[in-house]
């Protein structure tokens, strides 16, 4: 009879490769914010749409670097919330780890809601609920799974969303040169008609960096998986450069396709009814429906692949905060796969408020949602980076070693990217579309920070899953040892 896997050390199985991890990376960050949400930063910018996923990317490229420095030296389970909670304090690491598992939950909900939008594509008389509930069956029943599994399907998965993206950019780069059959070619006159490169002035630009900046969120994934990484310490640096370097040229070509194919006033989705992806938009407009069908499922697929990805992360960073006695234990506990089941259980409620909004708001669930994750991804990122610059100082000062992946540029790069994403943050309250962002977020805050009180009066604190303590004990331990 096969040995039960132990449950009661609670530790994640460490089944990852490089490559999955890499994929993995890009599943959580190639999903809606790029084929659906990029419609919403085309409409405040045109053209210089380009600009704004340019910038964004250098910012995202900061925080996985930094993410990356820090990982490195502490590959735990509950990565970046974790180190919060060691770099920064308590409440940090309680705030960034809840705030972080809502988002993502949040952002779970959003991208379900996002295939159903897709599904309608060639069922546009389906509920949109009836899908959503659907799709979100589908995807706890693969959390569920052995990490390996889900590991395989992710890669799997995130394989078809890059090969589509290759074959757009291909296809999308014919149609500007050569053009096809019946349809000239189109150039790159779009990108200056239309009222210009930048049609809404400086302004516009700086709302399209908030929508575009949603479409990396994601990247952090990687780090989030060293606790289960075979070898953290090589793989999760290569795992993130492989996945930056394929975000950074997927994304800048894939927009720049869509801005220069279709006038950017048709593929712009005013408002917040969001019907149809810019990507699908773009073929259907150059008079190839097979190839829009084909998108269609492609980008269907990267929804799901997203969900399945970011309802991973949920469940490990509950495990962290059930580490710490800062969640209900039962989250804490694994199942026979090696997966916190009961952690999935509680992280599926970002998929029930996907189900209630499809149905009680079809024509706004995806944006509102969208609003709201926004919102506590920025104040997440934010903590990262506050995290990233206090670790440098606590190590140079303690005398430990500085960790073998070093971010270029920092401190100031760190604070560059911190004081972009603070302004970001500021400015969702003044969009229209992302108007619940605030009004969401804020008694979010308040919550946590009392649910946070009664955590520590519960005695919520473990002193031994602080890695930076260990590290700093284990150093005076070695020294006491020379000594003798």
């Amino acid at each position: 009879m096969a040995a039960k896997e132990p449950e009661q050390d609670g530790q994640l199985r460490r089944s990852l490769s490089a490559r999955q991890l890499a994929m993995i990376g890009i599943g959580g960050a190639i999903g809606t914010g790029l084929f659906l949400g990029s419609s919403l930063a085309i409409s405040q910018a045109g053209p210089a749409t380009i600009i704004a996923y340019l910038v964004c990317g250098a910012v995202a490229l900061i925080i996985a670097w930094a993410l990356a420095e820090m990982i490195v030296v502490h590959p735990v389970a509950g990565s970046f919330g974790v180190l919060a909670h060691s770099y920064l304090g308590r409440l940090p690491g309680f705030v960034v780890r809840w705030t972080y598992w809502a988002v993502q939950c949040i952002a779970i909900g959003g991208e379900v809601v996002a295939a159903g939008i897709y599904l309608r594509f060639w069922w546009p008389q389906l509920p949109l609920w009836l899908p959503t509930v659907v799709f979100a069956v589908a995807i706890i029943a693969v959390n569920a799974r052995a990490v390996g599994i889900f590991g395989s399907l992710e890669y799997w998965f995130s394989m078809i969303k890059v090969s589509a993206i290759v074959v757009f950019i291909l296809l999308g780069l014919v149609l500007i040169f050569f053009g096809l059959p019946g349809k000239p070619a189109t150039g790159f006159g779009n990108l200056v008609t239309h009222g210009g490169f930048l049609p809404n002035g400086i302004g516009g630009l700086l709302l399209a960096m908030v929508f575009a900046i949603f479409s990396f969120v994601g990247t952090e994934v990687v780090s989030v998986t060293a606790a289960e990484a075979r070898d953290p310490v090589r793989d999760i640096p290569r795992a993130a450069r492989t996945m930056l370097l394929r975000l950074s040229l997927f994304y800048l070509l894939a927009i720049t396709i869509v801005l220069a194919v279709v006038p950017w006033t048709k593929t712009a989705q005013g408002g917040e009814n969001i019907a149809v992806s810019p990507f699908v938009s773009v073929f259907a407009a150059a008079g190839i429906p097979a190839a829009a069908t084909i998108m269609n499922f492609v980008v269907l697929t990267a929804a799901l692949s997203s969900a399945n990805a970011n309802l991973y992360l949920t469940t490990r960073m509950l495990h962290s905060l059930a580490e710490h006695r800062y969640a209900p234990a039962f989250t804490g506990k694994l199942n026979r796969s090696g997966a916190p089941a009961r952690a999935l259980v509680l992280s599926t409620i970002g998929l029930a408020i996907a189900g209630i909004c499809s149905f009680a708001f079809p024509d706004t669930a995806y944006v509102g949602l969208y609003g709201i994750s926004i919102f506590g991804m920025l104040v997440v990122w934010l903590l990262i980076l506050a995290t990233h610059m206090r670790f440098r100082r606590v190590r140079a000062r303690t005398g430990l070693p500085p960790s073998p992946v070093r971010l270029r540029g920092a401190p100031v790069t760190t604070v560059l990217a911190f004081l972009f994403l603070a302004g970001i943050l500021v400015s969702t309250g003044f969009i229209d579309e992302l108007s619940w962002s605030w009004k969401a977020g804020v008694p979010f805050f308040l919550v946590l920070i009392v649910g946070f009180v009664i955590a520590e009066k519960r005695g919520g604190f473990r002193e031994r899953n602080d890695p930076l303590s260990a590290e700093l004990a284990a150093r005076q331990s070695k020294r006491k040892e020379n000594l003798d």
